[in-house]
């Protein structure tokens, strides 16, 4: 039997498997789920296994995998190291009461857990509340909130559709998530207090974060990178000299406007600077009356500092 010698190609592929394997938990469904699939595609970190019953994904880092997991369960697969990074709500961190350390906040899914009673309700303060039942999806969470302020209630655990609890009898008031309030006007109930501020957010398991801090620290960056981009524009234009200052004082920038020189002609300044998108309407008329030309405008993926 004659052996045959490994390609330079295989080499180079178990060469890139070197190093530690780094397992990021993001939810497999969900309100956050969408946002948070764009986010890792826009990072470069978007799925090479793709299929509704994938339970773990390859990216396109061979140091780098994708579990998929209900969004209440990656506190505790990152806290019991099943997966090193989990992305998921700091309400599910909470509720889990999860020994993991939070590295950044994605500004996604951002909401408020809130104490709501019916419209019609005598009730106007949690002290209200004394000996009533509490429904919730969040029962830890209302457990430690009664008992810090001292109020005894029976908490009812639900798996969904809180709001109409209160209209059934089955409670008297509920602990539930709001982002614009619409849900709870629309079935006649009002906030008498709010709990805890929420967002989505990157965890890591303790031990990981110190023996894979360099991958950890790379996936950081992508992200982070796709964030600061949101909202933000990249702004290119022409001007003559003499209008420099005058632009100048227009353009916001991150940190003030790029000024280059145009090939050719002495007379001629290109300008270019980064600014909020919702500002771009009103500025190009100002710096068309400031001298600016030739502007483009474009978006921007990513911006790294």
């Amino acid at each position: 039997m004659v052996k045959s010698e490994p390609s330079r190609e295989s080499g180079s592929r178990a060469a890139d498997f070197s190093g530690p394997l780094v397992r990021l938990a993001i939810p497999n469904k969900g309100r956050i789920a969408v946002p948070i699939m764009e986010l890792m595609e826009k990072s470069g970190l978007h799925l090479l296994d793709q299929g509704d019953r994938r339970l773990i994904s390859r990216t396109p880092d061979p140091h780098i995998e994708v579990l998929f997991a209900r969004p209440i369960d990656i506190p505790e697969y990152v806290a019991n190291g099943a997966a090193d990074l989990g992305i998921t709500g700091r309400d599910m961190v909470s509720e889990r009461e999860a020994d993991v350390e939070e590295l950044l906040d994605l500004h996604i899914g951002s909401a408020t857990l809130v104490l709501a009673v019916k419209d019609e309700s005598p009730v106007h303060d949690p002290d209200d509340l004394s000996g009533a039942k509490i429904a919730t999806e969040f029962p830890r969470i209302a457990t430690r909130y009664f008992s810090q302020l001292g109020i005894p209630v029976t908490i009812v655990t639900v798996g969904g559709a809180c709001e109409v609890t209160p209209h059934l009898g089955i409670a008297d008031a509920i602990l539930d998530l709001s982002s614009s309030g619409d849900t709870l006007r629309s079935n006649r109930l009002r906030v008498i207090a709010e709990v805890l501020t929420t967002s989505t957010i990157l965890i890591a398991n303790h031990q990981a974060q110190l023996i894979k801090k360099e991958k950890i620290e790379e996936i950081i960056l992508a992200l982070e990178s796709v964030i600061r981009a949101r909202g933000q524009c990249y702004l290119m234009m022409n001007a003559q000299r003499s209008s420099l200052d005058e632009i100048r004082n227009v353009l916001p920038g991150l940190s003030g406007p790029t000024v280059m020189e145009v090939a050719s002609r002495e007379d001629l300044v290109a300008v270019h600077a980064v600014v909020n998108e919702e500002r771009v309407y009103g500025l190009i008329t100002r710096l068309k009356r400031a001298g600016a030309r030739d502007i483009l405008v474009m978006p921007i993926e990513r911006i790294i500092r």
